[in-house]
């Protein structure tokens, strides 16, 4: 298997299956995919290697950690030079209340997502780029109020491989 090469069903599977759980024991991976455990441990450490799986991570309620609050905001930037995306996306990467960043068609250049401790915090980061002089033009705030869809993993089998494999 090379990173070039289209992965087989069972690779997808196991992609699948590990991102619904990353700390399902080889056996029970190995059942899921109805392979034997050895090719299975085998399957995920090229898989590893070869950068499919890029790392692990639990997933946490941050609810019952305190209150939090999410924002999306379109970015429109003054000018598109390279070196003006690389400017905001490098201050960007500075902020650990950005969870996502993304360079969008349509009417504005980015959407960012911001989880902070409140309209205060948000606020506070948002005066703050504005005062780096890193190009922004213009920003819309969206504050989520409710996600009542907020999945953790994508449906691989279905985008790249065959639909049964889903099932």
């Amino acid at each position: 298997m090379n990173a070039k090469q289209k992965l087989d069903r069972i690779d997808l599977k196991i992609l699948a299956e590990l991102q619904k759980n990353g700390r399902v024991t080889n056996v029970e991976l190995a059942e899921l995919v109805h392979i034997s455990p050895s090719p299975c441990l085998a399957r995920v450490k090229k898989l590893q290697s070869l950068g499919y799986i890029t790392g692990y991570s639990a997933h946490i309620d941050i609810a019952k950690l305190g209150d939090t609050m999410t924002v999306f905001t379109e970015v429109t930037l003054s000018n598109h030079r390279p070196t003006d995306f690389s400017r905001f996306q490098a201050a960007l990467e500075t902020l650990d209340s950005v969870m996502e960043c993304h360079l969008v068609s349509g009417g504005y250049d980015y959407l960012v997502k911001f989880v902070t401790g409140g309209i205060v915090e948000y606020q506070e980061t948002m005066e703050s780029l504005i005062e780096m002089n890193i190009g922004i033009e213009k920003y819309f705030s969206y504050v989520v109020i409710k996600s009542p869809i907020n999945r953790k993993y994508l449906p691989l089998t279905r985008l790249f491989g065959d639909d049964e494999a889903d099932k």
